[in-house]
């Protein structure tokens, strides 16, 4: 196992902003400098433990995904070399699989979430009304059932330790416009779309997915922060899946079973991981990225 980054700090670059998992530095007045550490949040709660390698792999898979869509999709990442921002070589070597120099955009205030099967709190929603952010759904689907075709059921942006709320597409609307949230809709429905085939060719699907959208200095919308890591989605093994179950996954899924085993209230502070959890998720992890890359 590589060394654990749980926390970074950087002394000669002002923190911006530390969330669940990534620290985000200012470099200039137009770019951000963004390490992905290794820490891991279950229920909004982060956890002591961090799992070693999680930060790259997230990083490089997400930059992987930026690419592959680059040709009809702008997204955050610049042209400055992170060794022109980390000048140090021994903290270089310590994050250079794990920190990107992207653009400094307006974020937008939602977090743009694609379900093509219906697990997780939108198994719950169903379950008790029906439908999925607003959306009615046929009757007698089964838990991780393939949708009839893939929905939009946005959500709230909380602060650490909150909880995102999911709404419907109208409370959208009211955020941010109806040009604008059919824009971010409409993208977020393709890209979905694309990866989810992609995926599938690796032996993967791509059950959901959460998406983020900011606006560059001229209103274009660009994608930001992370896309189609296991942090963001839900990633199960094509030759596992099997409807009426919450199937094996390559996320944190696992360690979320783990902690539902446990006598906790899901409030800060989390508990502790064994170190068979830890490595077996940095394995889970590492395995995605080998999966979709290759």
């Amino acid at each position: 196992m590589t060394q654990a980054v749980h926390t970074t700090d950087l002394l000669d670059l002002p923190l911006v902003n530390r969330g669940k998992v990534r620290d985000i530095y200012a470099v200039d007045d137009d770019k951000l400098l963004i390490i992905t550490s290794d820490r891991l949040s279950a229920f909004d709660v982060v956890l002591p433990d961090p799992i070693p390698g999680k930060g790259a792999v997230l990083t490089q898979l997400a930059n992987f995904w930026f690419q592959k869509f680059a040709d009809w999709l702008p997204n955050h990442l610049s042209d400055t070399p992170l060794s022109d921002v980390i000048t140090d070589p021994d903290l270089y070597a310590q994050l250079a699989d794990q920190a990107i120099v992207v653009r400094k955009l307006k974020p937008l205030p939602v977090e743009a979430i694609v379900r093509g099967y219906i697990i997780g709190s939108g198994w719950k929603d169903y379950q008790s009304t029906g439908a999925v952010c607003g959306i009615a759904l046929p009757q007698g689907l089964q838990q991780a059932e393939k949708l009839p075709e893939p929905i939009f059921t946005p959500s709230t942006k909380a602060a650490v330790g909150d909880h995102d709320e999911n709404v419907d597409f109208d409370h959208i609307v009211n955020l941010i416009g109806r040009e604008l949230a059919e824009k971010v809709r409409d993208l977020s429905l393709r890209l979905y779309a694309e990866a989810s085939a992609y995926a599938r060719e690796k032996g993967i699907i791509i059950a959901d997915t959460k998406l983020e959208f900011g606006l560059d200095e001229d209103g274009n919308v660009v994608l930001i922060d992370e896309v189609l890591t296991p942090d963001s989605s839900r990633f199960w093994p094509a030759d596992q899946y099997q409807l009426g179950i919450s199937p094996p996954s390559f996320d944190k899924q696992f360690v979320r079973d783990y902690l539902e085993t446990l006598d906790w209230n899901k409030k800060a502070p989390g508990p502790s991981l064994p170190a068979a959890i830890i490595a077996k998720t940095a394995e889970k992890y590492a395995e995605a990225r080998k999966r979709l890359e290759g």
